[in-house]
């Protein structure tokens, strides 16, 4: 055992713990950064969004007034009020969703890492045990992603895909569990990030996931879901990378 001069008051220094309510700001601030929050969008209300994240009506008040300190949403009184998602987020906010997205990085990478394998698991047997009903839902979906012309009704649609497909699998646990994989990455809204980037790459790879699955295709279907899945990590990779560039070069 290593001896050390150093006395234990020195070596058990307290550790610094995030409440509850700084963890859900955390991943408000991430999701606003990826595109799930456009300026000026009007969040729910506390109450909905302390059934929507399954947290105290406190966490939830804690996270807003962290948000609101930062400069990330603002509240507005009376009729047509609530909270707002900010405009303009000031000259800081690189440095304040760096700060976020260091802390948090493993837990999310290691979440959306999780996300990938299932839904290739999902995509694989989709395609093993889809019916002619599933390639019904499945294509309807497709369609009507490909003719949705405002961001709403590209998630709606995109909603609708992966859960025909997953529907396609015909095991209620793996529906169940696709479900709630998305939720905890969309910060319980079942909204995916969007940016018109994502809708043209997504353009791309439904068909080929839906192809891939309507033909039987297993081995194809996982590797397509593979791909797809891809889309909220690269995005946030992108986004940590840049805003580290940024950081550094703004060091005198």
């Amino acid at each position: 055992m290593p001896v050390t001069d150093e006395p234990f008051g020195a070596l058990l220094t307290p550790m610094p713990m995030r409440s509850a309510g700084e963890r859900v700001a955390e991943r408000f601030v991430t999701a606003i950064a990826l595109g799930e929050f456009v300026s000026g969008e009007r969040l729910p209300t506390e109450r909905e969004l302390a059934a929507m994240l399954e947290v105290s009506r406190t966490t939830v008040r804690e996270a807003i007034q962290r948000l609101q300190a930062s400069g990330y949403v603002r509240t507005r009184r009376g009729r047509g009020g609530g909270t707002f998602v900010a405009a303009d987020m000031g000259p800081d906010s690189d440095e304040m969703i760096r700060r976020t997205l260091v802390p948090a990085w493993q837990d999310l990478t290691e979440l959306l890492e999780f996300r990938q394998l299932i839904e290739q698991l999902i995509a694989r047997t989709a395609a093993e045990r889809r019916d002619d009903q599933d390639v019904a839902a499945i294509r309807e979906a497709i369609d009507s992603y490909a003719k949705a012309t405002t961001r709403d009704a590209s998630r709606m649609a995109d909603h609708a895909l992966h859960q025909a497909i997953a529907a396609a699998a015909h095991n209620r646990h793996l529906v169940e569990l696709s479900a709630r994989i998305r939720r905890e990455v969309s910060l319980g809204f079942d909204a995916e990030p969007y940016s018109p980037e994502v809708r043209h790459r997504a353009i791309r790879q439904h068909p080929a996931l839906a192809e891939a699955v309507i033909a039987g295709s297993p081995d194809l279907a996982a590797q397509a879901a593979a791909e797809h899945f891809s889309l909220t990590e690269n995005m946030l990779r992108e986004l940590h990378a840049r805003i580290g560039l940024r950081s550094a070069t703004a060091v005198p």
